[in-house]
């Protein structure tokens, strides 16, 4: 129960502080350059093939929109090969690479985007419930890449 409490702080922690930090790499100078953000999805288990059908069907297409308008210049997922620790398990990684910071945490209204690609909202809306009523858990990390060689 202490275990629990202690995850459910720390993610707590994660979804007001991370966007913060998200923020704050895009200091001057640095807008010009790519801006990733890494999405991790627990499944419950057995609903991980469920979980990427629906992905693949309703988020993805969304997605690669992101892509064809320039907001996003690369998307893919990740699945681990082996297992891990339970509470260090996650079932899929969706790496979104955004043309700058900038443009990551501008707000974006896709509803109509939304209604156009799927206009069977009720069916739509129902499908995307079920995608996060099966996660355990779901995380977004912000990442910056480390220039090894660069002097301290």
């Amino acid at each position: 129960m202490i275990r629990m409490s202690r995850t459910f702080a720390l993610l707590l922690f994660c979804a007001i502080t991370l966007p913060i930090f998200s923020y704050a790499q895009a200091a001057p100078g640095t807008s010009d350059r790519p801006f990733v953000v890494e999405y991790y999805y627990k499944a419950k288990w057995g609903h991980a093939d469920e979980f990427l059908k629906l992905f693949k069907k309703n988020h993805y297409p969304l997605l690669k929109k992101g892509v064809e308008s320039g907001r996003v210049v690369k998307v893919w997922m990740d699945q681990p090969r082996y297992h891990t620790t339970e509470d260090g398990r996650w079932d899929f990684r969706v790496t979104i690479v955004f043309k700058n910071a900038t443009v990551a945490n501008e707000p974006v209204d896709e509803s109509a985007l939304r209604k156009q690609m799927y206009p069977d909202q009720e069916t739509f809306q129902r499908e995307e419930q079920r995608r996060f009523e099966i996660l355990d858990a779901h995380w977004d990390l912000p990442v910056k890449t480390v220039d090894l060689d660069a002097n301290p």
